[in-house]
């Protein structure tokens, strides 16, 4: 296993049943979830540093997640799936199951639409990285996702915005991706989570787990997710 440098460290929360994905951020299903707050904004970035939280918890099939966004200069465009999702207002959710057999990058626009690679070498290549797949559309079908603005927001939003996103993702599309993965409690996974906005008037990039360099793939810079 590489080293692993950052100290950041998130547990997620157990819960008996599913949560709520489109619940209010304060809501019974959530307001007891410590947030994990994105704030470690990129050098590289503009002046518009946006208010980024996400709460995690899992009930022993999936994990459930909502992000919440404070937020100007929203813009979202990209429709389809697995498109380059990054150039909207976005967020990011990159995990690393134990086991050392790469991770899974979750990405969502404002809009909802997804990008979704399992990714087991992330050097770069003329082609992208130098070993990834994407999810199939069948086991996209199973990630769920719940958004609070449009599919498409164009001309871009200047003023305040706050948005919330929320999805689940199911444990089986792990251990179909990951030999020999079990998931359980009391495991420690890796990971980061991510606000982006590439394509906007104003971009930015920051990150849970602050990362060496302008480049969210760098699973060095990954913290612990320790599962409750």
């Amino acid at each position: 296993m590489r080293e692993l440098k950052s100290v950041n460290c998130y547990t997620v929360k157990k819960r008996s049943g599913p949560a709520d994905i489109s619940a209010e951020w304060n809501s019974p299903d959530w307001q007891s979830v410590q947030p994990v707050r994105i704030d470690r904004f990129r050098p590289e970035s503009r002046a518009h540093q946006p208010v980024a939280e996400c709460r995690l918890q899992h009930d022993g099939q999936g994990f459930y997640g909502l992000f919440l966004v404070r937020d100007n200069y929203v813009r979202c465009v990209t429709t389809e799936h697995n498109g380059n999702v990054c150039q909207d207002s976005c967020v990011e959710f990159f995990v690393e199951p134990p086991g050392s057999q790469g991770y899974l990058n979750f990405e969502f626009n404002c809009g909802g639409t997804m990008l979704i690679y399992h990714i087991r070498d992330c050097r770069r290549t003329e082609a992208g990285f130098a070993e990834f797949s994407p999810i199939t559309a069948r086991e996209a079908a199973s990630v769920k996702v719940f958004h609070t603005m449009p599919t498409v927001v164009d001309p871009e939003i200047t003023g305040e915005t706050t948005w919330r996103l929320g999805f689940s993702l199911p444990f089986p599309l792990f251990e179909s991706r990951f030999k020999n993965l079990s998931v359980k409690s009391g495991q420690t996974w890796r990971g980061n989570f991510y606000k982006c906005a590439d394509g906007t008037s104003h971009p930015h990039w920051a990150s849970w787990s602050p990362v060496s360099t302008l480049n969210f793939h760098l699973p060095e810079c990954f913290g612990r997710i320790a599962l409750g």
